[in-house]
Protein backbone atom coordinates (compact mmCIF):
# COMPACT_ATOMS: atom_id res chain seq x y z
CA UNK A 1 0.00 0.00 0.00
CA UNK A 2 1.35 3.41 -0.86
CA UNK A 3 2.39 5.39 2.31
CA UNK A 4 1.18 8.35 1.18
CA UNK A 5 -2.31 7.19 1.26
CA UNK A 6 -1.70 4.62 4.74
CA UNK A 7 0.24 6.94 6.84
CA UNK A 8 -2.13 10.04 6.57
CA UNK A 9 -5.32 7.53 7.19
CA UNK A 10 -3.42 5.82 10.19
CA UNK A 11 -2.77 9.26 11.80
CA UNK A 12 -6.78 9.95 11.30
CA UNK A 13 -8.19 7.09 12.57
CA UNK A 14 -5.76 7.48 15.89
CA UNK A 15 -7.18 11.28 16.14
CA UNK A 16 -10.64 9.36 16.01
CA UNK A 17 -10.51 7.11 18.14
CA UNK A 18 -8.53 8.92 21.32
CA UNK A 19 -11.16 11.64 20.80
CA UNK A 20 -14.23 9.08 20.65
CA UNK A 21 -12.13 7.83 24.23
CA UNK A 22 -12.36 11.42 25.45
CA UNK A 23 -16.20 11.42 25.11
CA UNK A 24 -17.37 8.05 25.18
CA UNK A 25 -18.66 7.07 28.84
CA UNK A 26 -16.56 4.69 30.92
CA UNK A 27 -18.27 2.08 31.29
CA UNK A 28 -20.57 2.31 34.61
CA UNK A 29 -18.35 4.91 36.37
CA UNK A 30 -18.27 8.28 35.90
CA UNK A 31 -20.64 10.42 33.52
CA UNK A 32 -18.25 11.84 30.24
CA UNK A 33 -17.92 15.47 30.04
CA UNK A 34 -20.28 18.20 28.91
CA UNK A 35 -23.25 16.99 26.35
CA UNK A 36 -22.53 13.14 26.01
CA UNK A 37 -23.73 10.47 27.76
CA UNK A 38 -26.02 10.05 30.54
CA UNK A 39 -25.95 9.19 34.06
CA UNK A 40 -24.64 5.90 34.59
CA UNK A 41 -26.95 3.25 36.25
CA UNK A 42 -25.10 2.51 39.13
CA UNK A 43 -25.22 6.18 40.05
CA UNK A 44 -29.20 6.57 39.76
CA UNK A 45 -30.82 6.25 43.68
CA UNK A 46 -32.56 3.45 42.81
CA UNK A 47 -29.46 0.94 41.92
CA UNK A 48 -27.90 2.15 45.15
CA UNK A 49 -30.39 1.60 47.26
CA UNK A 50 -30.94 -1.58 45.40
CA UNK A 51 -27.17 -2.04 45.77
CA UNK A 52 -26.71 -1.11 49.23
CA UNK A 53 -30.08 -3.77 49.91
CA UNK A 54 -27.91 -6.30 48.54
CA UNK A 55 -24.92 -5.67 50.30
CA UNK A 56 -27.15 -5.43 53.37
CA UNK A 57 -28.80 -9.32 52.75
CA UNK A 58 -25.11 -10.71 52.00
CA UNK A 59 -23.77 -9.50 55.43
CA UNK A 60 -26.71 -10.92 57.41
CA UNK A 61 -26.55 -14.40 55.28
CA UNK A 62 -23.05 -14.39 55.92
CA UNK A 63 -23.47 -13.66 59.38
CA UNK A 64 -26.17 -16.42 60.26
CA UNK A 65 -24.09 -18.63 58.38
CA UNK A 66 -20.38 -18.22 60.00
CA UNK A 67 -23.29 -18.63 63.22
CA UNK A 68 -24.95 -21.81 62.19
CA UNK A 69 -20.91 -23.10 61.97
CA UNK A 70 -20.12 -22.05 64.97
CA UNK A 71 -23.19 -23.57 66.34
CA UNK A 72 -22.17 -26.76 64.91
CA UNK A 73 -18.59 -26.85 65.79
CA UNK A 74 -19.70 -26.50 69.25
CA UNK A 75 -21.97 -29.29 69.61
CA UNK A 76 -19.44 -31.73 68.41
CA UNK A 77 -16.88 -30.61 71.10
CA UNK A 78 -19.20 -30.82 73.91
CA UNK A 79 -22.25 -32.67 73.04
CA UNK A 80 -25.21 -32.28 75.08
CA UNK A 81 -26.31 -35.55 75.43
Amino acid sequence: MLDRLFLPALIALTIALVSLAMVWPQGLGDRSPGLFGHTPLQQTPEMKAAMTKESLEANQQAARAKQALMDLQAQRLAPTQ
